[in-house]
């Protein structure tokens, strides 16, 4: 596999509305989503004397199942650092963290300070949790340049570009490559939260995306009713499997806050459909099949 570029672009019609979606979810079949456009870097550079890929996170992360896909890819091995791994999951494997292990992950769990880590392993690979990292800019120059491509074949005047945002990464670094707006809202805490992480890659505002405020307080992996069932429409009227965690977020949000029905939206699906295998369990012990 030499590269992970050019995911196609689809037109839906998703309540009385037209939408384009950016299938990044496509680009591969593990290494995929946003996580691989942030990770783009490492897979195309060399590190010759790199043996190790050393990352953190929560123990369903997507980016540590596309850093599991990436070590196994580039022949390193991997090691991952969480606080807690419950004991079910642990003697059920399931979701990201079921085929991370099967890539060859090995897992170590309790109380860590990052920092110190990357100081001990200084001759391996250490990438920061989540992928927000300035290196993420190297993948995301091409997914803008894929959507300026497109803009200009099909003369698109009033295109805006949306995704949901957990770091803001992607979104970020979307916007300092694109001309046209980037349009985000918060997944993980609230605006003020997301406005932060953009200050810790970009310190110039003016080059931060615009971040929509959704409609409630949501708790990052808490179960909605509403998020389920507009993951359920979604699937049934586009025939398209978004997230469980950040899309159904996003799509409400934009639905209910962005109203300008003038502008062609540019969804860009970031993958991440592993994680619902365990998601998926959650809500229809909760809820029933609702279908």
């Amino acid at each position: 596999m030499k590269n992970i570029i050019n995911s196609p672009i689809e037109q839906i019609n998703f309540k009385n509305r037209s939408f384009l979606i950016k299938r990044d979810d496509l680009l591969h079949q593990s290494f995929t989503g946003n996580k691989a456009r942030k990770f783009y870097y490492f897979f195309k550079k060399d590190f010759p004397n790199i043996t190790t890929l050393i990352s953190h996170g929560s123990n369903q992360s997507n980016a540590m199942y596309s850093l599991s896909v990436l070590a196994k890819l580039k022949g390193w091995s991997f090691i991952y650092y969480t606080n807690h791994i419950p004991s079910f999951l642990r003697d059920n494997p399931a979701g990201n963290y079921k085929y991370a292990l099967a890539n060859g992950m090995k897992l170590i769990v309790g109380d860590y300070i990052f920092e110190d880590i990357k100081e001990k392993n200084n001759s391996s690979l250490c990438i920061d949790e989540g992928g927000a990292i300035k290196e993420a800019s190297y993948g995301l120059k091409q997914l803008a340049s894929e959507i300026i491509e497109y803009q200009k074949e099909y003369f698109i005047d009033n295109l805006k570009v949306f995704l949901p945002s957990g770091t803001g990464t992607t979104a970020l670094f979307l916007q300092k490559f694109l001309d046209i707006e980037v349009i985000t809202c918060p997944c993980v805490g609230d605006e003020i939260y997301l406005k932060k992480q953009f200050l810790e890659l970009e310190k110039d505002e003016s080059l931060h995306p615009t971040i929509l405020k959704t409609t409630k307080k949501y708790h990052f992996g808490k179960l909605y009713k509403e998020n389920y069932e507009i993951y359920l429409e979604l699937l049934k009227k586009t025939n398209i499997e978004f997230d469980l965690l950040y899309d159904p977020i996003g799509w409400n949000t934009l639905l209910k806050v962005f109203k300008d029905e003038n502008i062609t939206i540019l969804y860009i699906h970031q993958g991440g459909i592993i994680g619902n295998e365990t998601m998926l369990a959650r809500y229809k012990y909760k809820y029933g099949d609702l279908v």
